[in-house]
This record gives structure tokens, sequence and C-alpha cells, in this order.
């Protein structure tokens, strides 16, 4: 039996490199085929639901998707900003949907879990992904990012966030992003950038990485402000890590 077709082999501890590499290899493959080129991620919770007593988070990211994909929709090179999220329910779910609403082209990059995650129904088929790996599933999310829009979550949008930022602060990322907090409430209670600029964990100039919205329009006015007259990409429009020095070659 040929080694890449015996599943007690594959499946096992000694082939974990070639799923990994196969989590790359697949969405890279499948992105350039469908040519998707740059796109707006959102996160925020799986447990956020329309009607439920924070439904206003789902109906703004929803309602934000819609808008994000009908200005796309409407540029001369229209699959230039697709809407991503994590693919799964709550906010990811919003997402997915607004982009339908619009009549426009949707990613969600899922993640295997024993609760909670599973796909929605508005991710466009072509364009649903399933992922083993958490830190795959993140370079993903990075890789075609032009900006980011981070709803209220948990520990899981929490650690993405936090990873996005790191990569921005860092200049780890060869692109500008924009990170939007939208609800200024729940993110000014739940992390404290003011406590780390006091205690010397992070440089004032560190806050600027972050912008907040309270509502679709101001949320829509800053993705449009900073989009618009991005210079176009190749596809995918991959978001090279760079060397230590500023001036070097991607890696």
């Amino acid at each position: 039996m040929l080694a890449y077709r015996d599943p007690s082999f594959i499946d096992g501890d000694d082939a974990r490199p070639l799923r990994i590499l196969a989590e790359y290899i697949q969405p890279l493959a499948r992105f350039r085929q469908q040519r998707v080129q740059d796109t707006i991620v959102f996160f925020g919770s799986a447990r956020l639901k329309e009607d439920g007593p924070l439904g206003r988070y789902y109906a703004g990211a929803r309602e934000l998707a819609r808008r994000v994909t009908a200005w796309s929709l409407s540029l001369a090179e229209p699959r230039r900003f697709v809407v991503c999220s994590g693919g799964g329910g709550g906010i990811m779910e919003a997402a997915n949907r607004g982009a339908v609403d619009a009549g426009g082209r949707t990613v969600g990059l899922n993640i295997g879990l024993p609760h909670e995650q599973r796909p929605n129904d508005y991710v466009t088929p072509e364009l649903s992904f399933e992922f083993h790996y958490f830190f795959m599933r993140k370079l993903w999310f990075a890789h075609l990012a032009r900006a980011l829009v981070v709803f209220p979550g948990g520990f899981g949008t929490l650690d993405e966030l936090t990873e996005m930022l790191t990569l921005v602060q860092t200049r780890k990322l060869d692109r500008e992003l924009p990170i939007i907090l939208y609800g200024s409430e729940y993110w000014r209670e739940i992390l404290n950038f003011e406590a780390l600029v006091r205690h010397g964990m992070i440089d004032r100039a560190d806050l600027e990485l972050v912008q907040f919205a309270d509502d679709p329009q101001s949320a829509f006015d800053i993705l449009q402000r900073v989009l618009t007259g991005a210079p176009s990409t190749t596809t995918p429009a991959f978001a090279n890590s760079r060397t230590p020095l500023d001036d070097g070659p991607a890696a």
C-alpha cells in the first residue's frame, strides 16, 4: 500500500508534519482557484445569539458584513474584500450571513472542536475550510487579512486578537492591518490598555494599533477610509513575515 493511502500511517503521530502541511497547502490551492485576494476578518464569540441578551452584537456584525460586501462588489475589482470568519455560530455566523445578504461570497475557517463549533450555513461552499490545528487556522486568518473587526468574545477571541496585535506590534506583517474593537464598553472593561502602558508593558504609541466602534456605520467608515486606494495585490495576497531587520527581505 502506498504510504499516503495508509490510514494507520497518515492518522498516526509520525505523519503529523504531513497533516500540518496539508492544512497549509489545501487552503492555498483553494484560495488561488477561487481568486480570493484580501479578506476582512470578523472575530467574536460563538455564544452570541441573534435572539439573546446581546443580540445587538449579532445584528451589528451582520449589518457591517453586509455593508462591507456591498461596497466591495461596487469596486472596480469586486473580488477584493471578502468577509472571513471562523465559520462557526454566533458572531461568525452573523458575519457570513451579512455577506450573503449582500450577494457576496464569504470565507469560513472552521476548527474541529468537541463543543460549540460547527460550520454555519452561510459560508460559501468553495470557501469553507476545516482545521484541526489552531495555529494553522490563525495563519490563514493573518495571511489574507486587510483588516480585523473584533466583536465581544471569550478565550478564543482574546487569543486571536492578541496574536494579531503581537504580529502588528512587532512588525511581523509586511502590511498595515487596521484592528477595530466593536463594542467599546465591553472591550474597555475586559482589556485595560492604559494599565499596560502604566506598568510599562506596552508603549503609549501601541494604543494606536486599535480603534473602537459601537455601530455598523462607524466601523464601516473606518474600514472604507483605510482600505480605499489600497494597492491591488496578487492572489492570494500573502502578508509575508519580516526578518529581524526592518528593511530585510520578506521571509
